[in-house]
């Protein structure tokens, strides 16, 4: 039964929403409310630098390439038509006509627009979100980062992956090594890179390096590193990279989770004990 002042029953609600999209075939370019992060005239200004803006416009321009491929790492379990279906789903719906390419026409499109146009988006976006009062983030007057790696993404097994990745383990698919920088708190991407595992997490973290500002500490160094090589750069980028400490508590308490940070030159003293700092506690 209507409640009093109530146009509906109980338990139903009216939603009506409103999104803006571009016109005529660059409909499919968007991304919802995420549009907003990645507008048109950031994917336009990156086309335009990295030359890869269409000659012709027809059903797949480029900017609609690009909002595809980021749809595609929002939904990375479906196909390429999925993927387009769930891109256009809000257009089909209110009556604009929207192409219906065939998977074969968008892996053209994805060939054709190559690496350099995400590469650039990332690169424009990528940085830390924080603001100074954020909580979780800051260790003392430190902005905190930490290294995180991944080395068990599997890769198709061709020719092409096999010849720069080298086969994998046992003759299995060939793996890729990834390695991020992260915001402590917010867990904002600052920078990546990526290559074969062979190299090591302590080589793909030295190509981050520059991406650490003044006043910055990235930490913890993982077990993984080798602590004489990152120090190093420290002083050229004013920040710094601790090494690995025994993770032990300062104290014995209500809260054995708790670490802290064991500075760079710090020596231990008899009846202390020793700690680092864990990001997940900060």
């Amino acid at each position: 039964m209507p409640t009093r002042n109530c146009a509906l029953p109980p338990g139903l609600a009216r939603v009506t929403r409103q999104f803006t999209v571009a016109e005529g075939r660059f409909a499919p370019g968007h991304l919802g409310e995420l549009t907003q992060v990645i507008p048109f005239d950031l994917v336009d200004a990156v086309l335009d630098e990295t030359r890869c803006v269409q000659r012709r416009l027809r059903d797949l321009p480029s900017r609609v390439g690009v909002y595809f491929l980021l749809a595609m790492c929002l939904f990375p379990e479906v196909g390429y038509r999925l993927v387009w279906h769930k891109l256009t789903a809000a257009l089909t719906g209110v009556g604009f006509e929207v192409a219906e390419p065939t998977a074969k026409a968008l892996r053209d499109l994805r060939r054709r627009l190559g690496a350099e146009p995400m590469k650039r988006v990332f690169e424009t976006l990528a940085g830390p979100l924080a603001q100074p009062v954020t909580p979780g983030v800051r260790f003392g007057p430190f902005r905190m980062a930490s290294f995180d790696g991944c080395s068990s993404i599997k890769l198709p097994d061709t020719e092409r992956n096999v010849e720069w990745f080298g086969p994998g383990s046992r003759g299995g698919y060939p793996m890729l090594e990834l390695m991020t920088l992260v915001e402590t708190g917010t867990r904002a991407l600052i920078g990546a890179v990526f290559g074969t595992p062979s190299d090591g997490e302590t080589s793909y973290a030295r190509r981050l390096l520059h991406h650490l500002g003044p006043g910055m500490l990235a930490g913890p160094v993982g077990q993984g590193f080798r602590r004489q090589r990152l120090p190093r750069r420290r002083a050229r980028h004013r920040s710094q990279v601790p090494g690995p400490a025994a993770r032990q508590p300062t104290h014995p308490g209500p809260e054995p989770t708790h670490r802290w940070l064991l500075p760079l030159g710090h020596r231990h003293r008899p009846g202390t004990r020793r700690g680092s700092a864990d990001h997940r506690d900060l």
